[in-house]
């Protein structure tokens, strides 16, 4: 297959007419499907459909002679904390567990530095504004909503396969305005890739930094694997703490894509000064998180291989989704040299970069036919792409056969957007 590139005008013009046919035979079909969200799939939560008899109306004792009914537990209960301490990477006693939202812990966070501070620093981030947070890209939009909601200017930051840019980061990072650095570091959002060894141990070494500066280590994906290879994600909470920075680290995890989504459990884990702060700030917010829940995580995924165990009867369902994806992109898109994508082993997500200029009109060209994406440039900043190029793709949520489908929609819509922009540039 050649290159859109070497086309002759006369076989572009021939390309785009069949592909436009095709188009309008697809909006035909009448599609009606979502890839927008990287939410799990009904079959998915009913792997834990069990949990909802869970802790029963006898069982509400925890070791500690805990009355889970009751207030209190602001750290969450002891067997809950080691339950997720490997997963986490830290010891029980540096770990709070939460309510239902790892998001909800990382609005808290950046809200308790905006007030009050950290320990270590200067005193309220809000008084030596303007402050600023370092964003790798392609990266999570929820991630820079915070921000952006907050006024916290973000600097993107490259990804490299490897994590972010550290020379970027390095450079940046020596500005004592910038206070901390968003990182998603296992399987990353969008991208899939882990961070390696020397970029987890130059975060936590980072001589310029502030103070007060936080890596923000959203871990959301720590056991959401795809396939047999498991790449090892170095400890930040030990490197950090060698590094002599045991503060900068702040880890979140939860079980919104283990259990239930809208009934799972958030977590932190940091070092013991962290710990402290945030549990002073978060007790005048709450009396205690609802403690039957954990109860409920503890009966059903038991210890370290119930959770393994679980997980693998995940990734039997979504990894043939993932699998399709990949199978439609190549079987399209192979060849052209229009679009590139990742093929992640783990997380939920599909990164595809189109040709520059066209991750707009892929989107419009879907939605028209009944395929929803996630908007072009949500993977940045502000929402702005400066190379309007990268798409996140989520196969998790949709049917089997309905990711096909999009999945192969999408492959001609990216083909159709170059052959136009080809076009319109060869008529400019």
């Amino acid at each position: 297959m050649p290159s859109l590139s070497t086309l002759s005008p006369e076989a572009l013009t021939e390309l785009r007419s069949g592909l436009r046919g095709e188009y309008e035979a697809l909006k035909a079909q009448g599609l009606k499907l979502d890839m927008t969200r990287g939410k799990p799939a009904s079959d998915q939560l009913d792997l834990a459909a069990e949990m909802l008899a869970l802790p029963g109306n006898r069982d509400t004792t925890a070791e500690d002679g805990t009355d889970a009914r009751n207030y209190g537990n602001l750290q969450g209960l002891p067997e809950t904390r080691a339950l997720f301490a490997p997963v986490l990477g830290a010891p029980p006693e540096q770990m709070v567990i939460a309510n239902n939202s790892s998001l909800a812990l990382m609005h808290d966070v950046l809200v308790y530095a905006l007030l009050k501070g950290v320990p270590g620093g200067a005193g309220p981030w809000s008084k030596q504004e303007p402050i600023t947070i370092l964003c790798p890209v392609p990266g999570y939009d929820r991630h820079f909503t915070l921000c952006e909601g907050f006024g916290i200017r973000m600097i993107p930051i490259p990804m490299t396969g490897e994590g972010p840019d550290m020379e970027a980061v390095e450079r940046e990072a020596a500005d004592p305005s910038v206070k901390g650095i968003w990182c998603v570091p296992q399987y990353s959002n969008p991208s899939g890739e882990t961070y390696s060894e020397e970029t987890v141990r130059r975060l936590a070494s980072l001589k310029a930094a502030a103070p007060d500066f936080r890596i923000l280590w959203d871990n959301a994906y720590a056991v959401h694997h795809l396939t047999e290879a498991r790449p090892s994600l170095p400890n930040t909470l030990e490197a950090c703490a060698e590094a002599g920075n045991p503060d900068r680290p702040i880890v979140f995890a939860s079980t919104s894509k283990v259990t239930l989504a809208g009934a799972g459990l958030a977590m932190l884990a940091a070092s013991p000064a962290n710990v402290k702060w945030y549990l002073a700030q978060a007790g005048r917010r709450s009396i205690g998180p609802d403690k039957l829940n954990q109860l409920r995580h503890v009966r059903f995924l038991r210890d370290a291989a119930g959770i393994a165990a679980h997980m693998e009867r995940h990734r039997a369902l979504i990894a043939p989704k993932f699998a399709a994806v990949e199978e439609a992109f190549a079987a399209r898109l192979d060849g052209w040299d229009v679009a590139h994508w990742s093929r992640p082993l783990g997380g939920y997500f599909i990164t595809l970069d189109v040709t520059d200029g066209t991750a707009s009109r892929v989107v419009q060209l879907a939605g028209e036919a009944g395929i929803a994406l996630t908007p072009a440039g949500a993977t940045h900043p502000y929402g702005k792409d400066p190379h309007d190029r990268t798409l996140r793709i989520a196969p998790t949520f949709p049917g089997l056969d309905a990711v096909r489908k999009a999945a192969e929609a999408v492959a001609l819509c990216t083909l159709l957007a170059a052959v136009e922009a080809l076009g319109q540039r060869a008529n400019a």
